[in-house]
């Protein structure tokens, strides 16, 4: 019997292996190696030298990395939870019955598959000012449309206005839970002489509560990681209204050589994210319904 579990727990491990050697090369050691460099000045090219906390310090004295702390805290505060209102909307919709909906579930769908690439160079087409599709649009309708990715008060618009373009993910994740819920719930509620409102606070949202706060917060933290749309499309700019953090990281890292620097800012953003999580999972526990063997209960 102990050789078969010393068998079992060998081929376990075997099984696993690949894992653990990813894990170890391409996530533990490479955290662990960063934590080290945020404390050195590193320009890549050249030997470290250690410098304490001058790294971290530095960082709050530096405007443009509170420049970047307000791009994406902006953004992300406009796009996430508009993205997940129109995404569920956009599912309940998607959730009727009639002719085509297969066909418009794919439509919905097909942007959330493209590449960041792809995604941004499209619209880097769309929202150009002379030639853009968008602009040719309104002009039709007699109106001049903006210089959309040049004017510091559209660009953050425009990459809102993108972002709602690939809600598909999360229709996807939203139709699959609506599919779950008792039908019996909405016919007695219709009985009851309930509109859809009713049904839609006191039924739908309930009962899709997980999946709201897993798609809210997978949503919050991809988002706080926006890069694609500043790196191909604006460069930052203009007048740097789009640095996000992670470009803002990439140029101290990537352009600057100021490796140490980049690094300081990947652990105090890995610190926020983790901090924020926490904080987002803690307040969503008196608010989500966890179905249970005794009818539910709230997590």
């Amino acid at each position: 019997m102990k050789m078969k579990r010393k068998k079992d727990t060998v081929k376990f491990f075997l099984f696993i292996s690949p894992w653990i050697i990813g894990f170890l090369l391409f996530i533990l050691i490479p955290m662990g190696m960063s934590l080290y460099y945020s404390f050195t000045d590193w320009d890549v090219l050249t030997k470290e030298s250690f410098v304490g906390m001058a790294n971290y310090a530095g960082l709050f004295q530096d405007p443009l990395f509170y420049k970047s702390l307000q791009v994406t805290g902006v953004y992300t505060l406009i796009t996430v939870p508009l993205n997940v209102f129109l995404s569920l909307m956009t599912a309940i919709l998607l959730n009727m019955e009639g002719r085509f909906m297969a066909f418009f579930r794919t439509l919905y769908y097909i942007p959330a598959v493209l590449s960041a690439v792809v995604v941004a160079i499209l619209w880097q087409w769309i929202f150009n000012s002379k030639y853009g599709l968008l602009n040719d649009v309104l002009t039709k309708f007699g109106i001049e449309g903006p210089r959309w990715l040049s004017d510091p008060q559209w660009v953050m618009p425009a990459l809102v206005i993108m972002s709602i373009w690939g809600i598909g993910g999360g229709i996807i994740m939203y139709l699959a839970g609506l599919q779950a819920v008792p039908k019996d719930l909405y016919e007695a509620a219709t009985l009851d002489g309930a509109r859809f409102w009713k049904k839609l606070f006191h039924i739908t949202i309930p009962s899709m509560s997980p999946i709201i706060l897993f798609t809210f917060l997978t949503s919050l933290i991809a988002t706080l990681q926006t890069f694609s749309q500043a790196y191909i499309m604006t460069s930052g700019g203009p007048n740097h209204a789009t640095l996000f953090y992670a470009y803002y990281l990439y140029q101290n890292g990537v352009v600057y050589k100021k490796m140490g620097k980049a690094c300081a800012m990947a652990w105090l953003f890995f610190i926020a994210v983790m901090l924020l999580s926490l904080v987002v999972l803690k307040v969503s526990g008196k608010v989500v319904y966890y179905e249970s063997e005794e009818g539910g209960k709230l997590a």
